[in-house]
């Protein structure tokens, strides 16, 4: 490997996975794979856009100064009513995802994360997933790790903001969290001009043991990749740092096993059972009935497969979105359908599946939701039924 370049000769920073073979004009069925084989529904919920950082590149609808969380009363009663509707349309699994603005510094948000962790035994399944820039301190994520222990899986996307903490610091943590059973991977926005400087800190990651999802950069309106990526640089984009069991890596060093309760399915049989792909995260299954597979759906955006204009999706009777100002629920974030409601006015999911309306699907939480052209018969997922609660 070579330092200030970035012809890199290592073999673990490419993908062994051909992913530019995969025959996209033919995919006419895809998702994540838990959620095509399982019955989770999913929720993507930005808490706040109250961040603690400034960073001179966000932008300024991202971001606020003014603390503008939702009491803990809100924000449980409508986790419980999505869980209602979910139960009601046959959904007996969930996985819930939080960010802001920057989700640790809702004074409650562990209270919510503890009210939500309550209720596994009902559930099939439970897992929760943070987006953070990491800045609090090692006794907050030792709480955190307390807090979700009982749950099935628990992952983070760590923001990497070099303005605000070094690189020591912030390894430090994410260190802590994988020896806590907690997946782990660094969000790096590849922003065209900064490439090179970039892909230094990927690599310094990666010979940490940390995953690093490479993301290109999305316009200032969120619909499309900007441009000025070279040739070279979206080929790293679409087959540079494939995810690896790095947190698994870590737990074993540390002489440590995984606590974490298991589903009736869970990832750890499918790799026993010997699933050569158990580590890709996303399925798509082109028109001759092959399918291939992708480690991660911010991918999609790399190879500009994020049009699905027309597909039937499940995004709004499957899964939702909760953004703030407002409290506004929607099928998707990219999405141009009317809302399905409010946090305080009430919300309503899909009763059935409905088309696409829009023109491309930015964010890889939209992309992975599972989906299908129109017209194509293949089912978007399997059903399992409400969980045997022995009392």
């Amino acid at each position: 490997m070579k330092r200030g370049k970035i012809e890199v000769n290592l073999d673990s920073v490419w993908s062994e996975y051909a992913f530019d073979e995969i025959p996209f004009s033919e995919i006419v069925h895809l998702g994540q794979r838990s959620l095509l084989r399982r019955d989770i529904f999913v929720v993507s919920w930005l808490l706040g856009r109250y961040c603690n950082y400034r960073c001179s590149y966000c932008w300024p609808y991202a971001r606020t100064d003014r603390k503008d969380h939702r009491p803990l009363e809100v924000l449980i009663q409508s986790l419980d009513e999505i869980k209602r509707q979910s139960r009601a349309r046959g959904f007996y699994s969930f996985h819930f995802s939080f960010s802001g603005g920057e989700p640790t510094f809702h004074p409650q948000y562990l209270d919510l994360l503890s009210h939500y962790a309550a209720d596994t035994e009902n559930c099939n399944y439970q897992s929760v997933h943070m987006t953070s820039n990491i800045s609090q301190n090692l006794k907050w994520f030792e709480n955190y790790a307390r807090v979700t222990s009982g749950l099935h899986r628990v992952s983070v996307t760590a923001s990497f903001h070099k303005e605000y903490t070094r690189r020591e610091i912030f390894v430090e943590k994410l260190k802590f969290l994988q020896g806590e059973d907690i997946q782990v991977t660094i969000n790096m926005v590849m922003v065209p001009t900064r490439f090179d400087e970039l892909w230094q800190d990927a690599l310094h990651f990666h010979e940490q043991g940390l995953n690093v999802t490479l993301k290109p950069q999305s316009n200032k309106s969120a619909e499309a990749v900007v441009e000025g990526y070279s040739a070279q640089q979206l080929k790293m984009l679409q087959l540079g740092m494939p995810q690896r069991g790095y947190t698994e890596e870590h737990l074993a060093s540390l002489k440590k096993a995984s606590q974490r309760p298991l589903a009736p399915w869970s990832v750890t049989e499918d790799r026993k059972a010997g699933d050569s792909n158990a580590r890709m995260q996303v399925a798509l299954l082109d028109k001759e009935g092959r399918t291939h597979y992708m480690d991660q759906a911010e991918r999609l955006n790399a190879f500009k497969f994020n049009s699905f204009k027309g597909w039937e999706c499940s995004s709004g009777y499957r899964s939702l979105i909760v953004r703030e100002p407002g409290g506004v629920v929607k099928r998707s974030y990219s999405c141009h359908d009317k809302p399905l409601g409010t946090l305080d006015g009430g919300f309503q999911l899909f009763d059935s599946l409905r088309a696409c309306k829009t023109s491309s699907c930015v964010s890889s939480a939209d992309s992975k939701i599972p989906k299908r052209k129109a017209g194509e018969s293949q089912a978007l997922w399997q059903h399992y039924g409400p969980p045997k609660v022995e009392k």
